[in-house]
Formats: C-alpha cells, structure tokens, sequence
C-alpha cells in the first residue's frame, strides 16, 4: 500500500532524512517513534506529498508521489491525514468541516456528504455535536471531528502525526480509543506517536527513528523485548518509566 525507498530530503544543509526505506501492506499498522528532532513528522508527509525529498522514491497504491506529473491533490484525497494541531476550519460548524472536502474534491452532493459526515461523527461518538463551531469542543472532541472528516473521505489509509501531542492527559484515550477501532477494523495505518501502550497493543510492526534515520524497522513484540540498538534501549529505558 504505502512504499519508501532510499528517501532522503534535507534543508539546505541540514540533512532531515537520510536513505530512509520502510513499507506498509494493506491493514498494516506502523508506529514510528523516536526522540523529537528525528524526522518522525517529516517521514510521514512525504507520504503524501506534503513534504517534498530530494532523494529516493515514494509509492502509495502502486503511484509515485514524487514524480511530477502525480496529482497531489487527488492522492491526498485517497490518504486521511490527521495532526497534531486538528486542522479544522474555525468558522465552520462541525457538520460543515466534515461535508466541505467530500463536496469540494470528491463531487458529493451536499446530501450524500452530510449522510456521510454524520456516520463518522456517530462512530467517533460525536453526533449530538454537529451543530456546535470547534471552539466550544474540547481538544479530544475537535481531534475526533478531525480523525471522521479525513474517515468520510473513504481513504484506503490514514497517516497520523502526533494526534495526541496537543491533548490534556485525560483526553488522549478517547482519541486513542478511535484509532485502536479503526486498528481493529483493518485499516492500513502509520502512526508517528510517542504512546507506547498504544503501540504495543495495536502496531505490526515500530519504525524507530534518529537524527533522520530508521535505526530500527521490526516487529512490535521484537522491538519491546529485545531492541536490536543500544540507542533504542535508551530510548525505551526513558519513555516507559
């Protein structure tokens, strides 16, 4: 589903990601995790084109994001995106954040986008707040608004870049709780997040980042019992205790 081949990409001369490979099957769930500064965010929109690289090759479905004649907006339209900060349009009303890009990019009558807006709403347990504008929610309720907008889009894949970073503690699992659903239903997934109960329960696989590279791409029981790099270990070692 998802393809990263020797992908490099760098600032000038600040190198963010170097030769970095991993892939994605279908119904796969991936976490990439790693100290901050180690290109975990960036890794994850290159997938979409949201972060252009110099170097390497990305391929999601079988299309090569990099080359130019690759429709960005309509492959962005294929992979829900969800991050940090929510995204949503402050002066739009819930109901109205989750129906724009459903009649914007895929042609949904207004109807048809609405009917399906309001299912994902009603899975993220947030119906009863369509009519609401996202400052009067809470940062759980604006982050499960934003995870059934990019859902109603009908990706075949959902990238997610720190969805819980921005959250007050108690807020985190009603987020979390979503995302293990959406693990549990087969839905092919790459997770940049520093949640390690999550990771564990749900990941196939951890992509373990440092200054810009995959020191580590294994099994998720693999990587908690026995990490191959001693700067995982140290990792672990902090982010468990």
């Amino acid at each position: 589903m998802i393809e990263l081949k020797n992908v490099s990409k760098s600032y000038g001369a600040f190198q963010v990601l170097t030769d970095c490979s991993t892939r994605v099957d279908k119904g796969d769930v991936v976490v990439i995790c790693g100290p901050s500064g180690s290109g975990k965010s960036t890794l994850i929109k290159t997938v979409n084109g949201l972060e252009p690289f110099q170097a390497g090759e990305v391929r999601v479905d079988g299309v090569s994001v990099g080359d130019p004649r690759t429709d960005l907006s309509r492959l962005r339209a294929r992979i829900g995106m969800v991050f940090q900060n929510f995204e949503l349009f402050p002066h739009l009303s819930v109901r109205e954040n989750l129906t724009l890009g459903q009649t914007k990019v895929l042609g949904r009558s207004l109807d048809e986008a609405t009917a399906k807006g309001l299912q994902y709403l009603d899975r993220v347990g947030l119906l009863a707040q369509q009519d609401k504008f996202p400052s009067q929610l809470s940062g759980g309720q604006q982050q499960r608004v934003a995870i059934a907008r990019a859902l109603a889009m009908d990706p075949i894949a959902m990238l997610f870049d720190e969805p819980t970073s921005a959250l007050d503690p108690e807020m985190i699992t009603e987020v979390l709780d979503v995302m293990v659903g959406l693990a549990q239903e087969g839905m092919t997934m790459m997770v940049v997040t520093h949640e390690m109960g999550f990771a564990r329960k749900v990941a196939d696989r951890i992509v373990f980042m440092d200054h810009g590279r995959i020191v580590e791409d294994t099994p998720t029981q693999d990587f908690f019992s026995a990490p191959k790099s001693e700067r995982a270990r140290e990792f672990l070692a902090k982010i468990i205790h």
